[in-house]
């Protein structure tokens, strides 16, 4: 089984080109205002033009309109579209990045709630992350492992929430996810990628997928 690896929160192109040297499948760019890693278009686009062919851009949106996502996603380029909503939002069919719901999870009603969500509309994988009163991602709190081991909303689900270099096997071990995303967990400070830990994020999630597969 081969895990992809998604490194959030990007906001240097350094640190993007880093990045995908290292293996990442996809880097996320934060346009959500009130985030430490929070980019203008400007900025999205110094990181973008400095991606490799084969790196997806995903922006990660909140509480954005659908109108908005499909604008800024036609703009940049983007190859996905991270959201946090209440809703599903609809796009048209001719958008071509692909839809990327992501929840707060901390019981089994959240679990029902996804299943009923992923029924409502087209996405092609779900994010799972923890859930932290007031936050939005990023918060370095582990997401509940136990609860999501062997579930199957119907399509892949992407592991967030309180990953590590150092936890991150195990995590895939449990959840046995299609993908892990991580944000802090690869940070110095908050929006500043360690290098040392990007590196060993990605080797040790690669080398847990091999291993389970």
């Amino acid at each position: 089984m081969r895990v992809r690896v998604k490194i959030c929160g990007v906001t240097t192109p350094a640190d993007a080109v880093f990045a995908a040297d290292c293996g990442a499948d996809a880097l996320g760019l934060n346009f959500y205002p009130k985030s430490p890693r929070f980019l203008t278009h400007d900025a999205a686009y110094a990181i973008l033009r400095e991606l490799t062919p084969f790196v997806a851009p995903v922006g990660v949106f909140v509480g954005t309109p659908a109108a908005e996502v499909t604008e800024t996603a036609a703009r940049l380029g983007l190859r996905a579209v991270q959201t946090y909503t209440d809703a599903p939002l609809h796009f048209a069919a001719d958008e071509p990045a692909a839809y990327l719901p992501a929840f707060r999870v901390k019981g089994v009603a959240d679990l029902d709630a996804i299943r009923a969500f992923v029924k409502s509309c087209h996405c092609t994988a779900v994010l799972i992350d923890s859930f932290v009163a007031g936050a939005m991602g990023g918060t370095g709190h582990r997401a509940p492992w136990e609860l999501l081991a062997g579930f199957d909303p119907g399509v892949p689900v992407i592991l967030a929430g309180g990953l590590t270099p150092d936890n991150v096997a195990e995590a895939i071990r449990v959840v046995r996810p299609w993908g892990v995303d991580v944000a802090s967990g690869v940070e110095s400070s908050p929006g500043v990628k360690d290098a040392g830990k990007v590196r060993a994020f990605v080797q040790n999630a690669q080398a847990a997928g091999l291993e389970g597969g």
